[in-house]
This record gives structure tokens, sequence and C-alpha cells, in this order.
């Protein structure tokens, strides 16, 4: 390696370190300090300012990266964690990545991501309607909840959604902007609304 090429080398990290100083962490500190969940277990790398609200538990494996500098919205969005109920739970396994301006929210029976599943920008998780279906009681009722399970190693690409009950098999893709409704099972390349299998990888 030259000497300018190693200067040019250090010159840009400084610049990267200077850049993450003035402009992200203020808000990663900003983010932390409007969460209020009392049970969060793990700690993940916060390249995005990511809300961790909520009564319930909050479990992060080893190695999960919350935001994606290479990627829209880095500077401007958050990512919003929410366990709502004490028996809500929100699990994260290892080595996961999770794009900019996600939102995981649970206030069913909980919502379970694998190992070395990748997940795309603006993507929901949700294991709740969050208001009852009845017209009648709808700011006061009881809403419906189902576990989300997605197993390891998935691909979920960008814009998707992920509703209450879904189960998402290893290994399997979800395309860009599908609203995930039913079960995919493992293995396959799944899109569209609502999300159907494709083909199998």
């Amino acid at each position: 390696m030259s000497i300018n090429n190693f200067f040019l080398k250090v010159r840009r990290k400084l610049k990267n370190i200077i850049r993450f100083l003035i402009f992200q962490y203020p808000r990663i500190i900003k983010y932390k300090l409007l969460s209020d969940c009392k049970d969060v277990i793990g700690n993940p790398k916060y390249n995005q300012p990511t809300q961790l609200l909520g009564v319930g538990t909050i479990v992060f494996g080893k190695n999960v990266n919350l935001g994606v500098e290479a990627s829209p919205q880095f500077y401007s969005s958050y990512g919003y964690i929410d366990a709502r109920k004490l028996h809500s739970k929100i699990s994260i396994g290892d080595n996961v990545s999770i794009n900019n301006n996600f939102m995981i929210a649970s206030e069913g029976e909980g919502i379970e991501i694998g190992a070395r599943t990748l997940i795309g920008l603006n993507v929901e998780i949700s294991d709740s309607n969050f208001h009852d279906l009845n017209p009648n009681k709808r700011m006061g009722g009881i809403p419906q909840t189902s576990k989300v399970v997605i197993l390891e190693n998935v691909f979920i690409g960008s814009n998707v959604k992920i509703l209450k009950g879904v189960t998402i098999g290893k290994n399997s893709v979800i395309a860009n902007s599908s609203v995930v409704i039913k079960s995919i099972p493992e293995n396959v390349i799944a899109g569209g609304y609502p999300c159907k299998v494709i083909k199998k990888i």
C-alpha cells in the first residue's frame, strides 16, 4: 500500500467517525433516553437510533445490527420495538441485521426472529390487530393477537408487512412490498399481496 493510499484510508475513517459523532450518535442517545422498556436483555449494535418501549421483554442475541449506514433514511428515521403487555416478548436471534425505519410491535403472544435473518428497509412486524374489529368496540374492545415466528436465515425485502399468526420457514425469501397474512414454508421465495409461494429455492 502506498503512503498516499494509507492517508486516504485514514482520512476516510476519521471523516466517518466525525460524521457519526456529530449527526448520528446524539440521535441514538436521544432515543435511548426516550425508551422506557425495563426488561431488555442483550446489547445490539445501534447504527441507527431505536426506541425500546413497553412493559414486556425484549431480547437481543449476539451481534444484532439495528440500522444500515449505506441505505436510505439512515439520518432521518429511527427503529421502533414495542413489547406492550407484560406477557409480550420480542426475541431477536444472533447475527440478525435490520435495515432502517423498522417497526416491531407485540401486544400478544410475542414475536420471534431467528438467527441470521436479514430484514429490509421500512419493514413492519406485529402480532396484533391493535384494535377490536367490531365497529362498536373499536376503541375499547379486545384486539385479536397471535404469535409471529420467523425462523433462521430468512431474507425479508423492503416495505414488507408481516401480520399476526404468521410463521415463516427457514431460508425463505419474502419479496419487496409483500403483505404476509398466512404462514410461508421453508426454502421458498414468496411475494405479493397477500403473500404467496412463487417458487422453491
